[in-house]
């Protein structure tokens, strides 16, 4: 067995989606980003990536290359499980938190643990997505992000 961190943030922008978990959540500003900014699913990616030694989400699919512009991250996160099969392991849970002031997520969980299992090609069971606010402070607090920490366990297949 072995254990990946994630950590991930991002600034909000006008004129963007908030994507979450492959995700569109109603709110009036998007993530800013090369990609399309789903800074859980990113985070996710890296927590993965560093469980299996394959180094971070950037230099994997760095922001300086024209292909990834725009891209979906769930699409990327498949990339990311693909490469994880192909090693040997595979996922026993992913546990993330999401820090933000707004919008508040709750109503949003379920369809972002359904997203994320069916990109991943896992139960539903093996995801625990939470948010927390930071109670006004830091960048998240004053609503100027998000940011977003994650665990995941992987271990060898039989």
């Amino acid at each position: 067995m072995r254990i990946g961190f994630g950590y991930d943030s991002h600034r909000f922008c006008e004129g963007r989606e908030l994507v979450l978990g492959g995700v569109i959540i109603p709110h009036e500003k998007g993530l800013l980003g090369h990609s399309d900014a789903d800074v859980l699913t990113h985070c996710v990616v890296d927590a993965i990536l560093g469980a299996a030694k394959l180094g971070d989400i950037g230099r994997l699919f760095p922001d300086t290359d024209a292909q990834y512009k725009d891209a979906q991250s769930v699409q990327l996160l498949k990339e990311v499980m693909a490469k994880l099969d192909g090693l040997g392991y595979a996922v026993c849970n992913i546990d993330a938190t999401i820090v933000a002031e707004k919008p508040k997520l709750a109503p949003y969980m379920q369809a972002i643990e359904e997203s994320l299992a069916s990109h991943m090609n896992i139960d539903i069971s093996q995801i625990s997505i939470k948010a927390k606010t930071q109670e006004r402070m830091g960048f998240e607090g004053r609503e100027e992000g998000m940011s977003c920490y994650a665990v995941c366990l992987i271990e060898r297949k039989n």
